[in-house]
């Protein structure tokens, strides 16, 4: 996996969860707060969700085979798919079970230092993975929000872990507040809501993940800035004078492809059209190094045939606009 891959956060991630994991399972034993078991379930179910990163970022290295002759860049998608699958199954749908198991059938806290002690350690790691993945996130969105870089980002695994770890925390104040709140009043049942508000968390979290790597596994064209950088490339003003249509799409991560019908001059031999595509492709993979597979088809432009609109045969998905890129 390359760097851009946030390998640091997601293993900074998985050993907190692992920790985590184990401290919050001591605290239930001794305890019986629902909270305890439904956040050690959380962490367990993290830890699991970035084994999956991992997985699917070695994956995704193998080489393009005569099945795959696009190779196997979108394995990454498909990990980070199942990583929001499993955050909504064990996650979230486990503890709205425990919450709801705890609030008909609420029991007081024992042993109270053991679930708030661990809280406290729980939230300090987490502020820790959360922190590594702030920082690897910020020397790969610019000047984007993190909305933005949530919703835009090529890479799955930053976003992935950046929405985990900030639903860590939130679940950790939620669970330490309703574990506070029994202790506070001696009725078990807020323990019991807690748990349940962790479940509404992660299913919100999971349904965010599901939507945004359901995108990418559907195929995403190159960003804005991107494209500009390539339709710059392409033209040369010479032999290549325009760009009749284009359509960019994201193999993986860091795999772009690039499909474009470029005009040429009508009375360029064909020695000289292919010369024209070997340098503007050249041109390219310079100004984008990420574009690995770069098909180019020479014609004769027309402003008529132009002005009739794109060849949405020809061109699937329609006219290429600012908008779509």
């Amino acid at each position: 996996m390359s760097a851009s891959g946030g390998t640091k956060a997601i293993v900074a991630a998985l050993v907190a969860n692992l920790a985590i994991a184990v401290a919050k399972f001591v605290a239930f034993l001794f305890s019986g707060s629902s909270s305890m078991l439904a956040e050690s379930v959380h962490s367990l179910a993290d830890s699991g969700n970035q084994g999956l990163l991992l997985l699917g970022g070695k994956k995704a290295q193998r080489e393009a085979t005569p099945q795959h002759p696009f190779g196997y860049g979108r394995e990454r998608y498909i990990y980070a798919f199942l990583v929001s699958i499993v955050l909504f199954s064990v996650g979230g749908m486990f503890a709205i079970y425990e919450g709801y198991e705890k609030i008909k059938h609420p029991h007081e806290i024992e042993h109270w230092y053991w679930p708030v002690g661990v809280l406290v350690f729980a939230i300090i790691a987490e502020t820790f993975s959360f922190r590594t993945a702030i920082v690897e996130s910020n020397a790969l969105r610019g000047k984007q929000s993190w909305k933005e870089f949530v919703r835009h980002a090529k890479a799955p695994e930053l976003p992935v872990v950046l929405l985990e770890d900030l639903g860590a925390l939130v679940g950790l104040i939620l669970a330490l507040g309703g574990v506070s709140l029994a202790l506070a009043t001696g009725d078990g049942v807020w323990d019991g809501i807690g748990t349940l508000c962790i479940g509404v968390l992660l299913i919100l979290i999971a349904i965010v993940l599901a939507a945004e790597t359901k995108s990418l596994l559907l195929g995403e064209a190159a960003g804005v800035e991107e494209v500009k950088k390539i339709e710059a490339a392409i033209v040369d003003g010479d032999t290549v004078s325009r760009i009749i249509h284009m359509r960019t799409l994201h193999l993986g991560p860091e795999e772009l492809l690039i499909a474009a019908k470029i005009a040429v001059q009508h009375d360029d031999t064909a020695t000289e059209i292919a010369a024209a595509i070997d340098a503007a492709e050249s041109r390219i993979r310079e100004a984008v190094p990420i574009a690995r597979v770069i098909y180019l088809e020479p014609d004769i432009y027309s402003e008529a045939e132009a002005a009739k609109g794109p060849d949405r045969k020809a061109a699937p998905g329609g006219p290429t606009t600012p908008a779509e890129h």
